[in-house]
């Protein structure tokens, strides 16, 4: 799936695409191309696309985006998924017959005991090495950072005694373009049961940019030929993802596919809304159905979750830290 993102005219499916003669001449080659290797789990596959696309539209500025999307083959997929990415994505090996200013790689669901185990690891690691020299940034997201730094460094991810779950207040560490103009502190959505810690990035040689006090380090960096940039957390998260990330355990507790009742997020619901969520929680312990699902309370985020106000800030200099470091038109290249 090849689309063209304009801020003006919004989003064009394929078949509206202009010729790239006529791009170039009208825009002067002001075009950057940017590859989305979308491997989250089969309930936010169509969520994460639709969110990237709009972050990139709100972030293009004057320039035009040519987005395309892609998963890696082997992670695994319900068949209804599967459909969807053989129908609508491109095939991975059209990746690689290209160079691209920026990628974003997302993580996956994890089926194995150890990152190094899962199915699809070799794709991933193929895909970082690629990355380095065929990229001007690759953006590693989640799971997909943690993959990445472990492959690159054996940086092994720690084990979180809790679920980080929730909107964190995330302090800039150091003056950077990533970060520039950003709403002070960030807010930002996390979701893991797992880190990797700021001691070990940094002895490694990786530049944190971003850090939290309650979830650790944020956003981190470093320089290949392709700048490398890490996301712990999910900036692209939009305001209810980590609501529907929420009843989704709690559906697969009352269903017996989880032992544990998940934690209500963090800095996420008003008050009223948590404590009907306690008190939901107490049933929940003791009348454990799937049919108890259809009796959840009414939800109310708070006012200041801020959603999507750091990612504005971050995709936007993103393009245009690839715009200014780009030394000829892509498509002349």
């Amino acid at each position: 799936m090849s689309i063209l993102i304009d801020r003006d005219q919004g989003i064009s499916s394929p078949a509206l695409v202009p010729a790239e003669a006529d791009l170039a001449r009208h825009h002067g080659g002001a075009e950057l191309s940017i590859g989305l290797i979308n491997n989250m789990p089969d309930p936010a596959l169509k969520a994460t696309e639709r969110q990237f696309m709009k972050l990139l539209q709100a972030a293009a500025g004057p320039r035009r985006i040519r987005f395309h999307c892609f998963s890696l083959p082997s992670v695994m997929r319900s068949p209804e998924a599967k459909w969807h990415v053989e129908s609508e994505y491109s095939d991975l090996s059209d990746l690689k017959r290209q160079k691209f200013d920026g990628l974003i790689v997302t993580g996956a669901e994890p089926v194995a005991p150890e990152l190094d185990q899962e199915p699809y690891w070799r794709d991933l690691t193929d895909l970082v090495d690629w990355a380095k020299t065929n990229t001007r940034s690759t953006i590693w997201s989640c799971l997909a950072a943690h993959a990445a730094v472990l492959h690159l460094d054996r940086i092994e991810r720690q084990r979180l005694p809790a679920k980080c779950h929730g909107i964190f207040d995330c302090d800039a560490v150091t003056g950077d373009s990533l970060t520039r103009e950003a709403p002070a502190p960030f807010k930002i959505s996390h979701s893991r049961l797992n880190e990797v810690t700021e001691r070990d990035l940094t002895q490694a040689g990786y530049q944190v940019l971003t850090r939290s006090v309650r979830a650790g380090v944020d956003i981190f960096v470093r320089q290949y030929a392709s700048r490398f940039v890490f996301f712990q957390g999910h900036p692209e998260y939009d305001a209810l993802s980590l609501q529907r990330e929420y009843l989704r355990d709690i559906g697969r507790y009352l269903a017996r596919e989880r032992e544990i009742y998940p934690a209500v997020p963090v800095s996420y619901f008003d008050a009223p809304t948590e404590e009907r969520l306690a008190r939901f929680e107490k049933r929940a312990r003791h009348q454990r159905h799937p049919a108890l699902t259809n009796e959840l309370p009414a939800l109310n985020l708070r006012g200041d979750i801020a959603a999507g106000s750091a990612a504005a800030a971050l995709f936007r200099n993103w393009l245009r830290d690839l715009a200014a470091d780009t030394k000829a038109p892509l498509l002349a290249r």
